[in-house]
């Protein structure tokens, strides 16, 4: 599990110099979507639910991007948007364009209907934790003395 943590935290670094995110942002990048996959990871191995391991996983690169936008200045899109890729289920849609093509609609139904399920459930995580870091920012810069 930690193996494929940090194998997601190498991608998403991968994926911050495709989008030309500045060097210095690189690992804090890489460490939104190292620990969004190790929830993810974790939440499938209790409860074998890709759904709700998409929607938490995505909830805590949520909340660590805009944590890290809070703290170095940044918007917070620097680090969510590349924290989600290892989450974003493209096995899923691969198979179900291959199911298509071979005209097995049953198969590519299910893997399609979960590809896009999977989808929601990362745009929910993000826009709850998007939420909640809007209203607890007063509280932040009140623990921390610091005008956020």
């Amino acid at each position: 599990m930690l193996l494929k943590s940090f194998l997601a935290f190498i991608s998403t670094i991968g994926f911050s110099i495709m989008f030309n995110l500045p060097r210095r942002l690189l690992a804090y990048a890489g460490i939104t979507g190292g620990l969004g996959f190790l929830t993810y990871l974790y939440v499938i191995n209790i409860e074998n639910d890709y759904i709700i391991a998409a929607l938490l996983g995505s909830f805590v690169v949520g909340i660590f991007g805009q944590l890290f936008a809070i703290f170095l200045k940044h918007p917070s899109t620097l680090f969510t948007i590349p924290g989600i890729i290892p989450l974003v289920p493209g096995y899923d849609l691969y198979n179900s364009m291959f199911y298509l093509v071979e005209k097995n609609t049953a198969e590519a139904a299910s893997y399609g209907i979960k590809a896009i399920l999977i989808s929601i459930s990362i745009a929910c995580g993000i826009a709850i934790s998007s939420t909640l870091m809007i209203r607890l920012k007063p509280l932040l810069s009140k623990m921390f003395k610091a005008k956020i």
